[in-house]
């Protein structure tokens, strides 16, 4: 389980790092090489995420999704300095809830 917590960490940084650099590298006119540090973190993240020991491509991606929400408000606290409210926790709190049933459930 260690593991892919690790994996979907690695992963939404890479992601989530990856968009932010194209981000300002287009709407705050920064230079190149944000945009193409950018794309290859998004290309890594692609490939950090193919390593998880789940056997469904779509509901690793599906609950990454869920678990790429919440690092997206952390990031927007600690990096943009947006502090979340209320409904930015219960909304993540829900995400994290999905995730869990997704991936841990008893199945056949």
């Amino acid at each position: 389980m260690m593991y892919a917590v690790l994996l979907f960490v690695l992963a939404g940084l890479a992601e989530i790092s990856g968009g932010y650099l194209i981000w300002v590298w287009l709407r705050e006119s920064r230079p190149f090489w944000f945009g193409l540090s950018g794309g290859i973190l998004l290309m890594l993240y692609g490939v950090i995420a193919a390593f998880q020991v789940f056997p469904s491509f779509g509901r690793v991606y599906a609950a990454y999704g869920g678990v790429f929400i919440v690092m997206s408000v952390l990031w927007g606290w600690l990096v943009d300095r947006k502090t979340p409210d209320m409904y930015d926790w219960i909304g993540a709190a829900v995400c994290l809830i999905g995730v869990s049933i997704m991936l841990w459930a008893p199945r056949q």
